[in-house]
């Protein structure tokens, strides 16, 4: 649709863009100091005005129709040249605030988000970040998260996916657990060997022999479904465990254990909800980690964008 020759009452249109922000009627309604029957009924009377339905809901959440992707887009511009045009007069800054979840590994949380949060504290101060540890999607799609790192493509049509690059891991080993041995290891010596489970041990296995190693499940002694708790136990020689060459880096207690076995390569991709796409505070979050994320894996920078 053309909205360049619509013309609507600009309370309307802003409780509306502040409605697809927020995510509902209440908190918009308490972010622009209005009664929640009030803010529902400009919302209403936009939908009206235009002719067309801007949100559907889905549970407890407002999710924007195309249409109101679309405008939401338009309102913003709008909106944004408004707000330049009264700092320019001002000389304040805008400010970007409100709630940002972020779902990650809890490995990635732990080792390699930190240094990113921090600086983010400075860069926006007014956002609030909330860490959901878990290796789903589906904490996305229940809108458990506003933003996810994961190593797997999404398929889901209602996911906007960024693939940052292909970070590659090896299968590391405690100096502990192999000074008796004197020696590094080599695929030979793999089928005689402890292994560190995570929370699928068959999936495992098949990234184990995609190293060129013949294990079974029978080689896997002790696991964990916490990822932290695994790596920890690797850490302290009690098996072998695949890692992210980033996160092993920063902890020199491990070593490559085989002389003779390459890195395997996996992929990291940023998702989003392309309606939240829209969304600043959202917005500055996700290019801020994307930033990140390339930087913490220095090497090939190449990046690609898709719609899932």
């Amino acid at each position: 649709m053309n909205w360049q020759n619509i013309t609507f009452d600009w309370n309307q249109a802003r409780a509306f863009l502040v409605t697809a922000e927020e995510g509902s009627l209440s908190a918009a309604a308490r972010a622009l100091g209005l009664t929640q029957p009030t803010l529902s009924r400009q919302v209403a009377a936009l939908e009206a005005a235009l002719g067309v339905t801007l949100f559907e809901r889905v549970s407890k959440s407002l999710i924007l129709t195309e249409a109101g992707i679309e405008l939401a887009e338009h309102v913003r511009a709008m909106g944004d040249a408004a707000g330049r045009m009264s700092l320019a007069a001002s000389g304040q800054s805008q400010q970007i605030e409100g709630l940002v979840t972020v779902s990650a590994t809890d490995l990635m949380a732990a080792h390699v988000l930190p240094d990113m949060l921090r600086e983010l504290r400075h860069k926006a101060p007014g956002v609030e970040i909330r860490i959901h540890c878990s290796n789903s999607l589906s904490d996305l799609r229940r809108r458990e998260a506003d933003i996810a790192i994961r190593h797997v493509e999404p398929d889901h049509p209602d996911l906007y996916a960024r693939k940052l690059r292909d970070a590659p891991a090896r299968i590391y080993a405690a100096r502990s657990f192999l000074q008796p041995l004197g020696r590094k290891l080599t695929r030979k010596d793999a089928e005689h060997l402890d292994f560190i489970g995570f929370d699928n041990n068959k999936e495992l296995v098949g990234y184990l022999r995609a190293f060129g190693l013949a294990v079974s499940e029978a080689n896997i002694k002790l696991s964990c479904p916490s990822g932290i708790v695994a790596w920890e136990y690797a850490r302290q020689g009690l098996g072998l465990s695949i890692m992210a060459d980033e996160i092993a880096a920063r902890c020199p207690e491990v070593v490559p254990a085989f002389e003779d076995v390459e890195p395997i390569h996996f992929p990291i991709w940023l998702v989003t909800h392309r309606e939240l796409h829209t969304s600043r505070r959202i917005r500055t979050v996700f290019d801020h980690l994307a930033e990140g994320l390339l930087k913490a894996w220095p090497g090939e920078l190449a990046t690609s964008e898709k719609t899932a």
